[in-house]
């Protein structure tokens, strides 16, 4: 998966979202480490070239651009002042305009805005005062046993041409009011447009923000550089502590010549009867078409039998015994749900649903955290986070109960989370 990232240099949006920010900063370390190796390969490939003659040296062409300025009558660059030309107003005059022109505008647009809450305000005010008293006038008996119904159908016009009447006054006065509190504002705006303007000159307090910001700036940049730079030395101690306690995938041939009580106790270890190394695990010859990423719970079913079961994913080292810590396909709602009232430390493994792998969910000491295992090749290995490569899931899972995951959170794998209700939830698995 994480070979994918990169020859493609695009990750999904879901996907990156279910990564922790270390996991984040590793993923882009590693994918700005793949560009400039491609620049870099680039950059030797055209030296190359041009070294065997096989493509021209590139040759900057001289620019055709060019400036030329305006001259005047005396024959200097022509220079105009605003303000000081025949027929320029006075900067003070054209600041005054401008200030005047932004300040009408900004009341006219709260003038309008103030209308249109006035007016929506009015209109249902009239409108449930004319229902009511419609309602009143059906409910009274006097109405009922009328026997000239076109005397309450005329009462009823009356009562709506006065509440029409009313609501028009209203109007007139609401647009009244609406046009005094324009003016005022305006006036407001104006004055505090103008001190603004006169505030500004203070050149002093300018330059102490602009230093204030600059220092924030500086700031922000050295602290995304030491994340970065936890991010290499975290990648680089993983490394290391791989190789140093073999478990890194690709190295287990370097076992066989470790001596014979080695072999001795691989013999014991896997019920061997004879001599020799212990037979690797069975690489499963996929006769299906996988897709590229999980589109349905059956495709996952399918995949983990016919590709994870040859491999014994989810068994106890050696045995035929489920691990405790496995899970099916289950949401990251009901792993944090199982993980709720253990201790921090506890941990499950479940079937991943975005990627072809699984999902390690850990209990911190207040919360949770998800790290995405990657399984689409022959080797498992956390996405983003640890460089190692391991043979089995169990041995990603031994591995880090003596190795902490990220160096930032310290994660170290204590105690697993089994099952709480019967069938388990992975049953389908291995049906």
């Amino acid at each position: 998966m994480l070979q994918q990232i990169l020859h493609d240099m695009y990750i999904d949006p879901e996907l990156l979202a279910e990564l922790s920010d270390v996991q984040k900063h590793i993923l882009f370390y590693k994918m700005r480490e793949e560009q400039l190796r491609r620049w870099r390969e680039r950059e030797a490939w055209e030296a190359l070239a041009q070294a065997e003659g096989l493509r021209p040296p590139k040759v900057k062409r001289a620019s055709d651009k060019h400036i030329q300025w305006l001259l005047g009558a005396d024959g200097d660059v022509w220079v105009w002042i605003m303000g000081e030309g025949p027929g320029d107003k006075p900067y003070e005059e054209i600041s005054e305009e401008l200030i005047a022109e932004r300040a009408r505008l900004q009341a006219q647009r709260e003038a309008e805005e103030l209308w249109r809450q006035k007016e929506a305000e009015i209109t249902k005010k009239f409108r449930d005062a004319l229902a009511n008293e419609k309602a009143r006038i059906l409910a009274e008996k006097w109405k009922v046993e009328m026997e000239d119904r076109k005397a309450a159908k005329v009462l009823e016009e009356r009562i709506r041409e006065e509440f029409k009447r009313k609501e028009e006054e209203e109007r007139k006065r609401g647009e009244e009011q609406i046009r005094l509190q324009e003016e005022q504002r305006a006036k407001e705006l104006y004055w505090t447009l103008k001190q603004a303007q006169l505030q500004s000159h203070a050149s002093e307090n300018e330059e102490r923000e602009w230093e204030e910001q600059l220092r924030r700036s500086k700031a922000a940049d050295e602290e995304r550089s030491r994340r970065a730079q936890r991010a290499r030395d975290e990648y680089r101690r993983h490394s290391l502590r791989a190789i140093q306690k073999g478990t890194v995938a690709g190295l287990s041939s370097m076992f066989r010549e470790l001596g014979q009580s080695h072999e001795q106790e691989a013999r014991l270890y896997h019920h061997l009867p004879g001599p020799g190394p212990p037979p690797p695990l069975a690489i499963p010859v996929r006769t299906w078409e996988r897709p590229l990423r999980p589109v349905s719970r059956e495709v996952i079913v399918r995949w983990f039998k016919e590709e994870q079961l040859p491999r014994r994913a989810g068994f106890e080292r050696n045995t035929k015994s489920i691990a405790p810590w496995f899970h099916g396909i289950i949401s990251r709602e009901d792993a944090e749900d199982l993980l709720e009232n253990m201790t921090e430390g506890a941990f499950l493994v479940r079937v991943s649903d975005k990627i072809w792998g699984y999902t390690l969910s850990y209990r911190l000491q207040k919360g949770f955290k998800h790290f995405l295992v990657d399984a689409s090749g022959d080797f498992y290995s956390f996405l983003g986070v640890d460089p190692n490569r391991h043979a089995t899931l169990t041995d990603l899972i031994d591995f880090h109960k003596e190795e902490i995951i990220t160096v930032s959170g310290g994660e170290l794998l204590q105690e697993p989370c089994g099952q709480r209700e019967s069938p388990p939830d992975y049953h389908l698995l291995f049906e």
